[in-house]
């Protein structure tokens, strides 16, 4: 069973988020900021992070930049979940290393088709749920 890392600072979405995935057959660990993202994602290795970019200590962004900079966490998909609906954010997400870009509000059956795209390139033998 795949592993999915939230990270997300509002308790709600993140909530939201955790029901969603877990019904869905993920077994899911949380952050509520890139501080705890980058220390979840060094420690636990998840499958897959679905990664804010709006938090509090490190952002989104930030956080992004040290995983993808670092060769212990630099092929974990990050899928940058965000309010910021311009193209030129989008542009700045994959930028700084995310693979795939969601605003919110989350259409939950669009994110699972990235999410279990993601995961089978990962791993094609091993299709998360």
């Amino acid at each position: 069973m795949a592993t999915i890392l939230v990270v997300e600072d509002e308790r709600m979405i993140r909530d939201m988020l955790l029901r969603f995935l877990e019904m869905n057959g993920y077994q899911t660990i949380t952050a509520a900021n890139g501080e705890q993202a980058l220390n979840q994602a060094r420690s636990a290795q998840p499958n897959l992070i679905l990664m804010d970019m709006r938090l509090p200590v490190i952002d989104g962004w930030e956080a992004t930049q040290q995983l993808k900079a670092d060769p212990a966490t630099r092929a974990i998909p990050v899928i940058a979940l965000t309010a910021y609906a311009m193209t030129d954010d989008r542009e700045h997400a994959l930028a700084v290393g995310c693979d795939d870009y969601e605003t919110k509000p989350i259409q939950f059956p669009k994110l699972l088709v990235k999410i279990k795209t993601f995961l089978e390139q990962a791993n094609p033998t091993d299709t998360a749920s």
